[in-house]
């Protein structure tokens, strides 16, 4: 009888059948789900790998956008340059053909049979000649490949190993150099075009350059090598000026190598986008003028800034910092300060000072830095109280001793008139900049308005600017301020702001309280001159009421009226401070808990803000000299001597070049500066002109017509003045020596200029308000000139105040 021991039972065949079934449907469902992911879910990547085997690629730099001024003028563009590259396996087969040409024209040569090519010319006679010509072809391909390696390395500035590993490269693109000016890319064709080889080629390309060098530096940015915006608009518009690379694409054989470059397909780049600025290239340089005359007068230790923008639609005419930095060597240390430490180290110090160095001059001081905004900030207090109907000009009193302290101040805070000012108005209490009053005015408001209006001036939050990295404001919240950092805070003195944020803040006290987004950008245009994207006037929120703007206006101007300031025949008004940068002050803290301390070592931030026309603004300045260095620049670091003439020496050029006419008072006319005419002719019409212009004169001689004279025509002299007239033939004019002038009183001052038969412009604050002295002059102190030369003067108050 047969054994069925080994014979499998039904139940034992129906789980060996269902056991496999899984097997095999789990074998499916993972085929199926890779399948699916590799055609679907990866198929993407993939494709780009199953590309990578059949195609090779070079990239072709799309044309980096244009940025421009506001009046077309060219701040950065891209220039075209080009990229150098060989094709190893043609070069080896032109190699080929090369030797095989010279191998036939020896053969030529040893049988005979050689005809050297021949070229018709003109001999001096003029006759017609044939010449023969020099064989180009070289005595080996290996002799050319030597030269080519010679002449490749020399003029692209490569090693010849680079060049020498490229020839002999498997692969159909060795770049050999990028960012090759045109001379040199059509030398190196050149040099293989003259044996009709096909292996060295060229690809357009672009490199970024910037025409005005350091103008705007901090607003425009650069690129980095690889063409990307890094900082400034080349960042915050990359997007926009990027353009999209274009691609040369080559097929691939069998074995996975690159055919020769004839069968590639080139798909061209599409440019990028071009754009226009609000910015004023004119104004810009005014502002850096300025600013530099500025920071090194006053040894500046923190860097200075400077913004003018339109007061009605937010537009930025101008944002400068000094020091700048050249935007085509941006890698290099503009701040000669700095550039003599560097040499000084080396190792890993020196890294660190040459990278700190090179953040600090890359960063845009006025977007990205916080500082204590000091006594400018009053004007938003003040606008605060006006709306809130907690002061009243007209009939508010605030006193003054000297100094206040509250409950919870370890010590005083002192107005900077010790002795006090006394009964004071809202106007008079603005115009002395006091420190009590306008802790009052403060604590009047609270601290929850204080915060609210804080917030609705947009102190806490970015303004929006197209420009990146931009900082906010830091100030202490309903939870934890006291009454204490209220006061501080309504002076200025507790609260750190970009001066964006003070400018736009500012603007919008002054404008009818509406609180503009700042822009930099115009509009953006592509290739063919459309308008892809328009910036306009946007309003973020009106903050106060026309009626509140209409009062800061009236009593800005008469801040200023009579001011270091002020420009004849245009109606200003501003507000200076001087902040103790607590923020920046490496031994110690001035506040503790409102107390002064250490106030011998404390830095301050000179500023001015100013607007005009003052009834009817059409813009806003804001200057800041952080940290004047007050120990060895004669101790000047208050506002009022340090930015306050330098923003009347930026409105004195910007004013005119915008168009704003002046407007002279009756008073401004009847002192106006006299032009001297040209008065050489009868002594008699001569007398007769200069009595009707207002003017005294001195005759030199004994002659009935005028020689010469002086002031010389076209220049000006003050009402009142005195023109030499010289009637003798020949005349010799006489010479005097120019009086040391500064620090003098007005009275003083013009004693000194009439005692050396000289005559003077003023410039700055009035001759008639009470403190005012000469700050500076020109021509210098000793210089010889001839009498009756104009030295024009410069007043300033130098009161102690703001």
């Amino acid at each position: 009888m047969a054994n069925n021991n080994n014979i499998p039972s039904k139940s034992m065949k129906i789980r060996t059948r269902i056991v496999m079934t899984l097997v095999f449907f789990i074998l499916f469902i993972f085929v199926a789900g890779n399948f699916f992911k590799i055609s679907v879910v990866e198929n993407k990547k993939y494709q780009a790998m199953a590309n990578d085997q059949h195609f090779g690629s070079i990239t072709i730099s799309a044309n980096r956008g244009s940025v421009y001024d506001s009046k077309g003028m060219a701040l950065a563009k891209s220039a075209s340059v080009y990229k150098v590259f060989l094709d190893p396996k043609q070069f080896r087969k032109d190699m080929e053909l090369l030797q095989a040409r010279i191998d036939k024209r020896n053969e030529q040569i040893r049988n005979g049979t050689y005809k050297p090519a021949v070229e018709t010319t003109t001999n001096e006679n003029g006759e017609k000649v044939q010449v023969i010509v020099e064989d180009p072809l070289p005595s080996s391909a290996e002799d050319f490949r030597q030269e080519a390696i010679s002449v490749l390395s020399g003029k692209l500035e490569i090693t010849a190993d680079k060049v020498t590993k490229a020839m002999e490269a498997n692969n159909q693109y060795s770049i050999l150099q990028e960012q090759v000016e045109k001379p040199v890319a059509d030398e190196v064709l050149a040099f293989f075009n003259q044996y009709n080889l096909t292996s060295l080629n060229v690809e357009e390309d672009t490199k970024r350059y910037y025409p005005q060098n350091e103008l705007a530096a901090a607003v425009i940015g650069f690129t980095a090598a690889d063409g990307y915006g890094m900082y400034g608009l080349e960042a915050s518009y990359d997007e926009y000026l990027a353009g999209t690379d274009g691609r040369t694409i080559s097929a691939k054989d069998s074995n996975g190598n690159e055919l020769p470059y004839r069968y590639s397909k080139t798909y061209p780049a599409k440019n990028g986008n071009d754009i226009h600025l609000t910015l004023d290239m004119n104004i810009q340089y005014y502002l850096e003028k300025h600013l530099e005359k500025m920071s090194n007068e006053f040894m500046t230790k923190n860097r200075s800034c400077a913004i003018l923008m339109n007061a009605k639609t937010g537009a930025i005419y101008g944002m400068a910092q000094y020091p700048s930095y050249d935007l085509n060597n941006p890698y290099e240390v503009a701040d000669q300060t700095v550039e003599e430490i560097l040499k000084t180290l080396d190792g890993d110090e020196y890294s660190r000072v040459q990278g700190e160095a090179r953040e600090t001059q890359w960063r845009n001081k006025c977007v990205t830095e916080l500082y204590e905004p000091g006594s400018v900030f009053k004007v938003i207090t003040s606008a605060a109280a006006f709306e809130e109907n907690l002061i009243n000009r007209e009939t508010d009193s605030f006193f003054c001793s000297g100094s206040i302290r509250l409950d919870g101040m370890a010590q005083s805070v002192n107005c900077h008139k010790l002795s006090g000012h006394g009964a004071q108005t809202y106007q008079e209490s603005l115009t002395h900049s006091c420190n009590p009053a306008f802790i009052e005015i403060g604590l009047r408001l609270g601290i929850e308005k204080f915060l609210y209006y804080y917030d609705a001036f947009g102190l806490r939050e970015n303004t929006g600017i197209d420009l990146p990295a931009e900082s906010y404001g830091v100030q202490k919240t309903l939870d934890d301020m006291t009454n204490v950092d209220v006061a501080m805070s309504s002076m200025g003195q507790c609260e750190t702001i970009t001066p964006l944020e003070m400018i736009t803040s500012y603007c919008a006290a002054i404008n009818g309280g509406y609180l503009l987004q700042p822009y930099v950008v115009d509009k953006i245009t592509d290739e063919d001159g459309n308008v892809i994207l328009k910036n306009e006037r946007t309003v973020r929120r009106q903050v106060v009421s026309e009626e509140t703007s209409a009062i800061m206006r009236e009593s800005l101007y008469n801040v200023a009226t009579d001011s270091n300031v002020a420009i004849k025949g245009y109606s200003i008004g501003g507000k200076s401070g001087t902040s103790q940068r607590l923020s920046e002050t490496s031994k110690g803290k001035t506040y503790v808990d409102g107390a002064q301390e250490n106030a011998s070592e404390q830095e301050y931030g000179a500023s001015y803000c100013c607007f005009s026309p003052a009834k009817d603004p059409e813009i806003i300045l804001l200057v800041l000299a952080d940290m004047p260095d007050k120990e060895n620049n004669g101790g000047h670091y208050y506002g009022s001597e340090v930015a306050v003439p330098t923003a009347r020496e930026i409105l004195t050029d910007v004013l005119p070049y915008l168009g704003i006419s002046p407007e002279y008072t009756d008073e401004e006319l009847a002192e106006l500066d006299i032009k001297v005419p040209l008065l050489e002719g009868p002594l008699v019409d001569a007398k007769a002109t200069l009595e009707g212009l207002g003017a005294q004169y001195e005759i030199i001689g004994t002659g009935s017509s005028v020689i010469a004279q002086s002031p010389f025509t076209g220049s000006s002299i003050a009402k009142g003045g005195t023109v030499y007239l010289y009637t003798d033939s020949n005349p010799v004019l006489e010479y005097t020596d120019v009086p040391n002038l500064t620090g003098l009183s007005p009275d003083v001052a013009n004693e000194s200029i009439i005692y050396k038969k000289l005559n003077y412009i003023a410039t700055g604050a009035s001759i008639r308000r009470e403190g005012a002295v000469v700050n500076s002059q020109s021509p210098e102190p000793g210089e010889q000139v001839p009498i009756g030369t104009t030295i024009e003067i410069e007043f300033i108050v130098r009161d102690g105040g703001d």
